[in-house]
């Protein structure tokens, strides 16, 4: 009998020890896994497809007893689970602009950890806010996102927990780029964390601003107006793999002004709205045998507005306005803007129709199609009844175009553009489309900061129709992205086709575009 007591007694105390073991090992190869794999806040996503460590890791978060642990235990362990398990969401789907692009990634797509299938959510909200009501926790778990709190390159472990949040608490708090103080007009832009849990931090921006005062060294006065700057979703990666410390800002931001960037060519995540209002101005000088004497000028203004109905599904809409204006050769392509009644002028709304974009492969997030079709607003829009100016097609305008975005270096990238464009469908007498093309743009940009982009333009446009036509275009141009939210473009391209080459004409178009999203 005494025997089978002192077994059991070796048995009671060998449970407890063995888990401390396992749970010693996950601790030391988290550690591990972090030191390889992030660099100053930054996570090298391109080497974790099937990555084996990161797969032991999660077997690990998921098979784990949290009642067994003790609470330092069970909080350094959720506090890396939760930001093991965002890297592997991301990993899933990179190349990714963003986390917001996976659909259901926070809030509906679950994970298992410790025998229970939860949420990212859950586990930030529940397992750790909610049952250590420690607000400083936000300052360790990471959302995958350029204005997260940067991701540490170690982990978090059972006797240095304590010491390890505070000191991350007091790093962000201190980051100038974190906490954006205004001496001179008195105010402070604080991190959309303070805003969206308001009540982890007193549920006031008074109480919020004394939370941080406690942590920085150089506190912020209480009359100082407080604000909350733009979120940055963008993710938390490294761009080039092995990329050197010498290239990552002191914040953990990348210094790849790539990585910053406004990416055109990928669908808008979901529930947000983008509207681009494009203006293009083309002006036309033509005359026989190269005596110019003409000039055609067109004012062409879409406004475009597309809604993230899923992440890689956007609907919306196409408005397009025109003017157009005859007149000699010696008058300023800017008279268009006179809006004057004239014989040789008109304008108003020539169509309107539905749009949408797709962006099909999920390892191609800069990859998209996207199809418009304009319904004409007008019986003449031509002109060849009642012996008015031409403004636009009598029939519908289908308009197809098939982006891609390469990244090139930090600083760099190349879009590209093939479009279909079925135009003045149903005007003629049998009911066939007039003209098919398939022009094709190439643009080489570059980012000289994260918020100018520079670039050059190339494009050709071949007119498949009984007498082949086509059009060649170079040009230059420029954005400045005020806001994440708000841009601002300027181009300028010159033009050449068989009728301007044979008559001596030149064709040229200034164009302003204007985006924001909501």
């Amino acid at each position: 009998m005494k025997k089978y007591g002192n077994f059991l007694i070796l048995l009671i105390l060998i449970i407890p020890i063995g888990n401390v073991v396992a749970q010693g090992a996950f601790f030391d190869e988290a550690d591990a896994f972090f030191k390889e794999y992030v660099l100053d806040g930054q996570v090298k996503y391109g080497q974790l497809t099937n990555n084996n460590s990161l797969t032991s890791l999660l077997d690990q978060v998921a098979k784990a007893d949290l009642q067994k642990m003790d609470a330092n235990t069970r909080k350094a362990f959720l506090i890396n689970a939760y930001n093991l398990l965002v890297i592997k969401g991301a990993t899933d789907h990179y190349p990714l602009q963003s986390v917001l692009k996976i659909d259901g990634f926070f809030d509906a797509k679950k994970h298992r950890v410790g025998g229970n299938n939860i949420t990212l959510n859950k586990l930030e909200k529940d397992l750790l806010l909610k049952a250590y009501g420690d607000a400083r926790i936000h300052f360790v778990v990471v959302c995958g996102a350029l204005d997260c709190p940067p991701i540490t390159s170690f982990a978090y472990r059972p006797d240095q927990i304590e010491q390890q949040i505070d000191r991350q608490t007091r790093k962000a708090l201190n980051n100038n780029n974190f906490i954006k103080v205004d001496k001179r007009n008195g105010e402070v832009q604080l991190s959309q964390i303070f805003e969206w849990y308001s009540n982890d931090f007193g549920g006031s921006k008074k109480k919020a601003l004394e939370f941080i005062n406690r942590y920085r060294r150089e506190t912020i006065p209480t009359t100082y107006k407080v604000g909350f700057y733009e979120y940055d979703w963008s993710l938390n990666a490294i761009s080039a793999l092995n990329r050197p410390s010498s290239e990552i800002r002191s914040d953990g931001s990348p210094s790849s002004n790539n990585a910053s960037r406004y990416v055109v060519s990928s669908t808008i995540p979901r529930g947000t709205f983008e509207v681009k209002i494009f203006n293009n101005l083309y002006t036309q000088q033509t005359g026989p045998g190269g005596d110019l004497r003409d000039r055609a000028t067109f004012l062409t203004t879409t406004t475009s507005v597309l809604y993230g109905l899923k992440p890689k599904f956007n609907i919306g809409f196409d408005i397009r306005y025109r003017h157009v204006r005859y007149n000699s050769i010696g008058d300023s392509p800017l008279s268009v803007l006179t809006f004057n009644d004239s014989p040789s002028s008109r304008q108003g709304v020539t169509g309107i129709g539905p749009k949408i974009r797709y962006a099909p492969f999920e390892n191609l997030p800069n990859f998209s199609i996207q199809s418009a079709l304009w319904l004409p607003t007008s019986d003449d829009l031509a002109g060849n009844g009642d012996d008015l100016p031409y403004i636009d097609w009598n029939g519908a305008t289908w308009f197809t175009q098939v982006f891609n975005d390469f990244s090139i270096g930090g600083n760099f990238s190349l879009f590209t553009e093939l479009d279909i464009v079925l135009e003045d469908i149903g005007a003629n007498e049998n009911g066939h489309l007039n003209r098919f093309s398939t022009p094709a743009t190439l643009i080489l940009s570059y980012f000289p900061n994260a918020k100018t982009t520079l670039y050059a333009l190339g494009g050709f446009s071949p007119f498949w129709q009984e007498e082949f036509d086509y059009f060649a275009q170079i040009g230059t141009g420029a954005k400045y992205q005020f806001t994440p939210k708000f841009e601002l473009e300027l181009l300028y391209t010159w033009f050449t086709n068989d009728f301007l080459q044979t008559t001596g004409g030149r064709a040229a178009t200034y164009n302003l575009g204007i985006r924001f999203n909501l």
